[in-house]
């Protein structure tokens, strides 16, 4: 009787999450094209990401910052700049420009130091629900195994990754059986920062 409660909370769970996230969704979408191979995007900052700024041999300005809700981090001097939606080497030409006012041919780093704000979600038919870091390349199955992999009631042939592009909510379909009996070998598609992986049960 408990472990019935149990697996009904969890249903009931991912029932909502998947109701939530696909909003407009019309069925289930044609895989993205993969990347080319070699091909690097640069990753852009965002809520909360930790940063550091360091300016060359001024170790006074040089400090450890996390990204704030409005999307702003505070640097000695220049008070607050905005820092989400930037890369690194932006936001670093952004800092340069407004030390120069006080700093002598500032020289300026950013590095990312916590990656935060790059996630993917699991839910559903897996070992325990959560969120994952990206902080390289990842795929479903990678995800999936990630978070303790399929549990005893998990759904696998109707898997879903739901995708929030521009103003819409896409949903791509992806089944366990057909990509592990080679009918599908390309479907176990790359991951892009906020999907959503939703494992029925």
């Amino acid at each position: 009787m408990i472990r019935f409660f149990e697996k009904s909370k969890q249903f009931a769970f991912v029932a909502m999450v998947a109701f939530v996230l696909s909003g407009c969704a019309a069925g289930t979408q044609p895989l993205p094209p993969e990347p080319e191979a070699g091909t690097r995007e640069e990753y852009v900052i965002g809520i909360p990401d930790v940063l550091r700024v360091v300016v060359w041999r001024n170790p006074e300005l040089s400090v450890d910052v996390p990204v704030r809700r409005d999307g702003m981090i505070s640097v000695p001097l220049v008070d607050d700049v905005q820092a989400e939606g930037l890369t690194p080497h932006e936001l670093k030409e952004v800092l340069t420009e407004a030390l120069a006012e006080y700093v002598t041919a500032p020289d300026v780093t950013v590095i990312v130091q916590e990656i935060r704000s790059h996630t993917v979600t699991v839910v559903g038919g897996v070992a325990r629900s959560g969120q994952i870091s990206l902080t390289r390349q990842m795929r479903v199955l990678e995800a999936i195994a990630t978070m303790g992999g399929f549990n005893p009631f998990a759904e696998k042939d109707r898997i879903k990754v739901i995708r929030k592009i521009g103003n819409e909510t896409v949903e791509y379909g992806f089944s366990f059986g057909a990509y592990a009996s080679g009918k599908a070998p390309n479907s176990n598609m790359i991951l892009r920062p906020g999907d959503t992986v939703v494992v029925p049960e």
